[in-house]
């Protein structure tokens, strides 16, 4: 064990630094964690530009995480060191009545790790033992760092309400526009229309089981899945994607009577939307904060075989290419979906 040890932060917009970090003691309750893989988060990007609305620079990044057990605090009883885990990087303040009822992802005072200082692309990660979960044995680490976007998407799906046969839009096929594409499918919905700006994650969605890629450059997305739903529209919509124009095109697909939900991290949260589609059609627009109890769900999906991450996962590089996968992503014309850093 190396301490201090060196941990990722965004210091400036397109500027990753090593910081030096030390070891506290650890608390009685907490998980002393050697991370082996962290993946790229979408929220990583936002912080790496300089423009997350909630995470002004410099932060830490990278909260997608797995690893094994290193030291446990003489109050934990459910995990022993060698464990191999996953964590949910969540802070909540366990009081509030959000929490209390168990609706922990609406806690009055929900921060996450990375917020707070500590960042996932380093050797080691601090978490409270009700946040680590066990890795199934079959699961290896790179796709134990995606068990958080999955989550993210997993969660957003429950919010949806999918039920077999009903058609769905997804806006953006990013690693969470991928994932909510499997999810969709693994509900027993028809067809799925899957709109983005990349050909590269076009053709990946359509391997995945999209019904159709738009190219929301090239073609009129909204005009398009109408006319492929004689005019009636989409049952269901995701945005994924975080931008005024794909939330306006979310709610203009949509069948009467249909839901909207926003995944999607606004750098821009002054948006203006088609007030009177609510009125005329009777559809919902509905958030989706995170996850609560997902993780568990998530893994079970993994440990079955029923969603493979591996299929989202586009590469996996060293910590020393730290700096090279937010590159990948951020290139318009590569094909870089999901990146994830391996730290041994």
């Amino acid at each position: 064990m190396v301490d201090p040890y060196p941990m990722a932060f965004v210091s400036a917009p397109g500027k990753i630094e090593f910081q030096e970090k030390k070891l506290a003691p650890l608390p009685p309750e907490a998980v002393l964690i050697r991370v082996k893989a962290c993946s790229i988060c979408g929220s990583d990007l936002h912080i790496f530009a300089g423009r997350h609305p909630s995470a002004p620079l410099p932060m830490a990044i990278g909260h997608e995480l797995s690893g094994e057990v290193l030291e446990i605090g003489d109050g934990v009883s459910g995990v022993r060191a060698g464990d191999r885990v996953v964590v949910e990087p969540v802070i909540t303040c366990g009081k509030c009545p959000f929490c209390i009822k168990g609706d922990y992802h609406l806690c009055s005072q929900i921060s996450f790790q990375y917020r707070r200082g500590q960042g996932g692309f380093a050797p080691y990660f601090v978490a409270e033992e009700k946040w680590v979960h066990p890795l199934p044995a079959g699961v290896s680490f790179e796709e134990g760092a995606l068990i958080e976007p999955l989550s993210v998407a997993l969660h957003a799906v429950q919010k949806g309400n999918l039920l077999p046969g009903h058609t769905v839009a997804i806006f953006g096929a990013g690693a969470v526009g991928l994932l909510l594409l499997l999810l969709a499918r693994l509900s027993g919905v028809a067809d799925v229309f899957v709109s983005d700006i990349r050909d590269s994650r076009l053709k990946k969605a359509k391997a995945l089981g999209a019904s159709v890629g738009i190219h929301g450059r090239k073609e009129d997305a909204v005009q398009k899945i109408l006319d492929m739903t004689s005019q009636l529209g989409v049952d269901r919509a995701f945005e994924a994607v975080g931008l005024e124009s794909t939330l306006v095109q979310s709610l203009q697909v949509l069948k009467k009577g249909g839901s909207a939900v926003v995944v999607g991290l606004f750098e821009d949260p002054q948006v203006r939307i088609p007030a009177n589609l609510f009125i005329q059609r009777e559809i919902s627009l509905l958030g989706s904060q995170g996850y609560c109890r997902d993780f568990q769900t998530a893994l079970r999906l993994v440990e079955k075989g029923l969603i493979n991450l591996k299929e989202v996962m586009t590469h996996v590089l060293p910590i020393s290419s730290l700096q090279e996968g937010f590159d990948l992503l951020r290139n318009p014309d590569g094909e870089a979906v999901k990146v994830v850093i391996k730290m041994d």
